[in-house]
């Protein structure tokens, strides 16, 4: 797991052209595109464009995906993004291909992450991750999840 701030992302091209890709696209985003699928390279790396309003951590889900990472981005608003690895995770609905997702159960303990507005998280498959969770209050979060196929 990574946290940075955007203005940092020339650190982490050597981590593989394809994450290299996605953090050129939101280094370019000007916030101006419709909010769904948006692919960079195909299929192997698609920026989805979200607005949505953050949560209670209790009403979020922990997930992990085998065959992406995710470089979720935050253009604007903050969220928790709590963070475990996987091995302290219990399976609560299994993996769904389809949708390359598995969510577990809590975890009995887990690290908070504070990500604002101009700051990314990677996650890769080990890193479980509950995105969308308040930071003190609801708080409306615009956000780019960059989807890259390992």
């Amino acid at each position: 797991m990574i946290l940075d701030s955007l203005a940092n992302h020339a650190l982490y091209h050597d981590l593989g052209p394809r994450i290299a890709a996605g953090l050129e696209w939101l280094a370019a985003y000007r916030g101006d595109a419709e909010l769904g699928r948006h692919p960079i390279q195909g299929e192997d790396v698609v920026a989805i464009v979200q607005a949505y309003d953050t949560a209670p951590a209790t009403e979020k889900k922990w997930e992990t995906h085998i065959h992406h990472l995710d470089i979720q981005y935050i253009v604007s608003g903050r969220e928790r993004i709590l963070y475990a690895p996987v091995g302290a995770l219990e399976v609560k609905v299994p993996y769904n291909e389809t949708k390359d997702v598995t969510y577990y159960e809590d975890p009995p303990a887990s690290s908070s992450l504070l990500v604002g507005p101009g700051e990314f998280g990677i996650f890769y498959p080990p890193d479980a991750h509950k995105p969308g969770c308040m930071a003190g209050g609801r708080e409306r979060v615009e956000k780019v999840v960059i989807k890259v196929r390992l």
